[in-house]
Protein backbone atom coordinates (compact mmCIF):
# COMPACT_ATOMS: atom_id res chain seq x y z
CA UNK A 1 0.00 0.00 0.00
CA UNK A 2 1.47 3.38 -1.38
CA UNK A 3 -0.19 6.49 0.05
CA UNK A 4 0.87 10.21 -0.33
CA UNK A 5 -0.57 12.27 2.41
CA UNK A 6 -0.56 15.83 1.79
CA UNK A 7 -2.01 18.29 5.02
CA UNK A 8 -4.87 20.33 3.26
CA UNK A 9 -6.68 23.92 4.02
CA UNK A 10 -9.06 22.64 1.58
CA UNK A 11 -9.63 19.49 -0.53
CA UNK A 12 -12.16 18.15 -3.12
CA UNK A 13 -12.53 16.13 -5.30
CA UNK A 14 -15.10 15.68 -8.13
CA UNK A 15 -16.28 13.53 -11.59
CA UNK A 16 -18.15 14.60 -14.18
CA UNK A 17 -18.30 18.01 -13.06
CA UNK A 18 -19.73 17.29 -9.76
CA UNK A 19 -18.36 17.57 -6.29
CA UNK A 20 -18.71 13.93 -4.34
CA UNK A 21 -16.28 14.96 -1.18
CA UNK A 22 -14.75 18.01 0.22
CA UNK A 23 -13.44 19.40 3.28
CA UNK A 24 -11.75 21.77 4.83
CA UNK A 25 -8.65 20.97 7.28
CA UNK A 26 -7.77 17.86 7.36
CA UNK A 27 -5.64 15.32 4.84
CA UNK A 28 -5.68 14.46 1.44
CA UNK A 29 -4.55 11.21 0.56
CA UNK A 30 -3.98 9.68 -2.36
CA UNK A 31 -4.64 5.85 -1.84
CA UNK A 32 -2.58 3.17 -3.79
CA UNK A 33 -3.35 -0.74 -3.38
CA UNK A 34 -0.42 -3.25 -4.24
CA UNK A 35 -1.12 -6.69 -5.18
CA UNK A 36 0.14 -7.90 -1.74
CA UNK A 37 -2.20 -5.65 0.36
CA UNK A 38 -4.75 -6.72 3.04
CA UNK A 39 -7.19 -5.52 5.44
CA UNK A 40 -3.86 -6.01 8.01
CA UNK A 41 -2.18 -3.20 5.84
CA UNK A 42 -4.95 -1.31 5.99
CA UNK A 43 -5.66 -0.99 9.38
CA UNK A 44 -1.85 -0.65 9.50
CA UNK A 45 -1.52 2.42 7.85
CA UNK A 46 -4.59 4.23 8.92
CA UNK A 47 -3.39 3.90 12.41
CA UNK A 48 0.18 5.50 11.48
CA UNK A 49 -2.32 8.64 9.75
CA UNK A 50 -4.21 8.69 12.98
CA UNK A 51 -1.02 9.00 15.06
CA UNK A 52 1.01 11.14 13.12
CA UNK A 53 1.61 14.86 14.98
CA UNK A 54 2.09 17.13 11.97
CA UNK A 55 0.33 19.89 12.19
CA UNK A 56 2.21 23.06 13.98
CA UNK A 57 1.03 24.07 17.22
CA UNK A 58 1.05 27.51 18.56
CA UNK A 59 5.16 27.32 18.24
CA UNK A 60 5.10 26.63 15.00
CA UNK A 61 6.34 23.30 15.84
CA UNK A 62 4.88 20.27 14.18
CA UNK A 63 3.02 18.42 17.24
CA UNK A 64 -0.56 18.09 16.68
CA UNK A 65 -2.58 15.39 15.55
CA UNK A 66 -5.43 15.28 13.43
CA UNK A 67 -7.14 14.58 16.41
CA UNK A 68 -5.94 18.04 17.79
CA UNK A 69 -6.87 20.24 14.74
CA UNK A 70 -10.61 18.36 14.86
CA UNK A 71 -9.39 17.90 11.08
CA UNK A 72 -11.42 15.63 8.74
CA UNK A 73 -9.93 13.15 5.64
CA UNK A 74 -10.19 12.89 2.09
CA UNK A 75 -9.26 9.67 -0.19
CA UNK A 76 -8.71 9.20 -3.21
CA UNK A 77 -7.98 6.14 -4.83
CA UNK A 78 -4.91 6.24 -7.13
CA UNK A 79 -3.66 3.35 -8.85
CA UNK A 80 -0.76 5.36 -10.39
CA UNK A 81 1.08 5.34 -7.47
CA UNK A 82 2.10 1.85 -8.61
CA UNK A 83 3.68 2.62 -11.86
CA UNK A 84 6.48 1.22 -13.02
CA UNK A 85 8.68 4.13 -15.18
CA UNK A 86 11.45 2.10 -16.25
CA UNK A 87 10.44 2.42 -19.81
CA UNK A 88 9.02 5.65 -21.42
CA UNK A 89 5.07 4.33 -20.97
CA UNK A 90 4.47 3.49 -17.19
CA UNK A 91 3.26 -0.08 -16.29
CA UNK A 92 1.02 -0.65 -13.66
CA UNK A 93 1.54 -4.50 -13.24
CA UNK A 94 2.31 -4.04 -9.44
CA UNK A 95 -1.26 -2.57 -8.36
CA UNK A 96 -3.73 -4.46 -7.50
CA UNK A 97 -6.45 -5.27 -10.08
CA UNK A 98 -9.74 -3.56 -9.32
CA UNK A 99 -11.58 -6.50 -7.98
CA UNK A 100 -9.12 -6.66 -5.22
CA UNK A 101 -8.21 -3.07 -4.68
CA UNK A 102 -11.79 -1.82 -4.76
CA UNK A 103 -12.94 -3.83 -1.19
CA UNK A 104 -9.92 -2.51 0.27
CA UNK A 105 -10.26 1.18 -0.26
CA UNK A 106 -13.53 0.51 1.03
CA UNK A 107 -12.05 -1.23 4.20
CA UNK A 108 -9.65 1.13 4.60
CA UNK A 109 -11.82 4.32 4.51
CA UNK A 110 -14.42 2.29 6.87
CA UNK A 111 -12.13 1.51 9.08
CA UNK A 112 -11.11 5.47 9.64
CA UNK A 113 -14.43 6.49 10.13
CA UNK A 114 -14.64 3.47 12.69
CA UNK A 115 -11.97 5.44 14.39
CA UNK A 116 -14.22 8.00 14.39
CA UNK A 117 -13.09 10.38 11.77
CA UNK A 118 -15.05 12.56 9.08
CA UNK A 119 -14.47 10.81 5.76
CA UNK A 120 -15.13 12.15 2.49
CA UNK A 121 -14.74 10.05 -1.31
CA UNK A 122 -13.43 10.22 -4.76
CA UNK A 123 -15.61 7.34 -6.59
CA UNK A 124 -13.46 4.32 -7.00
CA UNK A 125 -12.10 3.65 -10.69
CA UNK A 126 -14.02 6.32 -11.84
CA UNK A 127 -11.69 9.49 -14.02
CA UNK A 128 -11.86 12.68 -10.63
CA UNK A 129 -10.39 15.88 -10.87
CA UNK A 130 -8.97 16.81 -7.34
CA UNK A 131 -8.47 20.15 -5.87
CA UNK A 132 -6.57 21.35 -3.11
CA UNK A 133 -4.90 23.75 -0.99
CA UNK A 134 -1.91 22.29 0.19
CA UNK A 135 -1.08 23.72 3.75
CA UNK A 136 2.76 23.93 4.29
CA UNK A 137 3.50 22.50 1.65
CA UNK A 138 3.28 19.74 3.55
CA UNK A 139 3.22 16.12 1.87
CA UNK A 140 4.53 13.13 3.23
CA UNK A 141 4.80 9.35 1.42
CA UNK A 142 3.91 6.28 3.45
CA UNK A 143 4.52 2.65 2.42
CA UNK A 144 3.53 -0.83 4.28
Amino acid sequence: MKIVLQIAESASVSVDGKVCGSIGKGYLILLGIGQEDTEETCRKLADKILKLRIFEDENGKTNLSLDDVQGDILVVSQFTLYADCKKNRPGFSHAAAPETAKPLYEYFVEYLRSRGKHVETGIFGAYMKVELVNDGPFTLVLEA
